[in-house]
């Protein structure tokens, strides 16, 4: 049976998928905030709640359909705190193997007996136990009569992302990328070259993890697997030797060309993750702007940036949707709000939350931005526009877009900055582009936009809705 510090665990994972829910908010930011209020919890605990929480979400579209088999009523209609807790039961049931079925389903027991009445706890207890029975007779659904419903249940996604991607790569290479996202990433790191180096780095790193291993194509980028603590715990992240960043997403400020002296913008700073970096190519000499229109999240920037030993930036809240009257930079990097859907590896809950509409939501948002941006660049200068998306619509689609309106930019389908192994992940067209079951980093797409001339826009720049494929 669970300890008591196990069910602890158990309680805390079914609360924040319980706050997630409906919420707006970012895994991170849930889970960092049920951890945070909590007593403090040990290792072994600490990785269960991630575990739990992670692997329900990961696999939330095939618990539900096998508990769908178990459950006279719909699932919609079953209350969200109740179906989490069943997703609870049935993912330790199903892939927690060491965790005997009895104990998975009497956890589960004892967590509804403090929420709800004795109906609900009886009817969690039956549909559980009939899983239990029952779960391995089930047969998935046909890949050769209906690949779309086969691999929405057996790799758990929506239908319409399945859908979609099967019309682009087809069966065999949505299923690789399936899995690719499916599977446990590394944390990957960057080493703060105004400290340190990656060589030294990894020597002090080696042994806190099960691997430690140095990125192929990012040079100050290195792979932890298995880690023995959270990382903002180890001593070499206290002292800003290194800030948490994908390899692809480490790649991205190469593109933008920085270097020592220039004005440069980072117009969609988020937390910081690529100003850190563009501050360590400029080795923090020149002038760095970061822009983000959350005042808390430039707060929470300038803090990762005094632990980084980061003097050149400066913080400006602005939102984008007007133009900022400012000088005009060498170096624009838009790091564009966008569907999140190459980062779904680290941030599974976004297979539910997003929907098709938003894609083609999130391309206007991105035009408007790049519009918005066009004229803060020197004639010579540099836009880089970068998201965390591998769909064509939030890709190619906004770029050309733009360069149809912008006959005073050209792409740079070369950009000579990025690093020798790396020049790989550009495409014919010239687009950078990664993807997770192909370089086994997050899905990324990047353009490199130059500024040839002071030519005005063709016409006033009207985004067009994209169709969703």
């Amino acid at each position: 049976m669970p300890t008591p510090q196990g069910q602890t665990s158990r309680k805390l994972a079914w609360q924040v998928l319980n706050n997630l829910h409906g919420s707006g908010l970012t895994l991170d930011r849930v889970l960092d905030k049920a951890l945070s209020g909590h007593a403090p919890l040990s290792r072994k605990d600490r990785a269960l709640v991630h575990a739990l929480v992670f692997g329900v979400l990961r696999w939330q579209g095939r618990l539900d359909w096998i508990l769908s088999h178990f459950s006279k009523p719909r699932l919609k209609k079953i209350d969200p705190p109740v179906l989490n807790l069943l997703r609870l039961g049935i993912y330790q049931i199903i892939f927690l193997t060491r965790i005997p079925d009895a104990a998975a389903v009497n956890t589960a027991v004892d967590l509804a007996k403090t929420a709800h009445p004795p109906w609900v706890v009886k009817f969690i207890n039956g549909v559980l136990r009939a899983a239990v029975r029952g779960h391995n007779d089930l047969v998935f659904p046909s890949a050769k009569s209906d690949p779309v419903a086969a691999l929405s249940v057996e790799k758990s996604f929506a239908p319409w992302l399945i859908r979609r991607w099967i019309s682009r790569f087809g069966v065999t290479e949505t299923a690789a990328l399936c899995d690719a996202i499916n599977g446990i990433p590394p944390i990957t790191i960057r080493a703060n070259t105004l400290r340190t180096d990656r060589d030294r780095l990894a020597t002090q790193l080696d042994g806190t993890a099960q691997s430690v291993t140095l990125t192929p194509h990012a040079p100050d980028g290195i792979a932890l697997m298995g880690p023995d603590r959270p990382v903002f715990e180890m001593e070499p992240f206290t002292r800003g030797d290194f800030g948490v960043q994908d390899e692809a997403a480490q790649l991205v400020s190469y593109l933008a060309a920085p270097a020592p002296g220039q004005r440069i913008l980072d117009a969609c700073a988020g937390l910081g993750g690529k100003t850190g970096h563009l501050a360590q190519l400029m080795a923090n000499r020149g002038d760095l702007v970061a822009m983000d229109r959350s005042a808390d999240k430039l707060f929470r920037l300038q803090t990762e940036m005094a632990r980084l030993g980061v003097t050149c930036v400066t913080t400006r809240a602005h939102d984008l949707n007007v133009t900022a009257d400012l000088p005009p930079f060498d170096r624009i990097l838009l790091d564009a709000p966008c569907s999140g859907l190459g980062v779904l590896r680290r941030n599974p809950d976004g297979k539910w939350v997003r929907r098709p509409e938003d894609i083609s939501a999130c391309a206007l948002r991105q035009q408007k931005l790049l519009s918005s941006l066009a004229g803060l660049v020197k004639t010579g200068g540099l836009l880089v526009f970068a998201v965390c998306s591998m769909e064509p619509e939030e890709n190619e689609a906004v770029i050309e877009g733009f360069l149809k309106h912008r006959t005073a930019f050209v792409l740079e389908k070369a950009p000579q900055a990025l690093p020798q192994p790396a020049r790989l992940l550009m495409t014919p067209e010239g687009y950078f582009r990664t993807t997770p079951h192909q370089h086994g980093m997050d899905g990324f797409f990047a353009a490199v936009l130059r500024r040839i001339s002071d030519t005005p826009p063709a016409q006033p720049v009207s985004p067009t809705p994209f169709q969703s494929l």
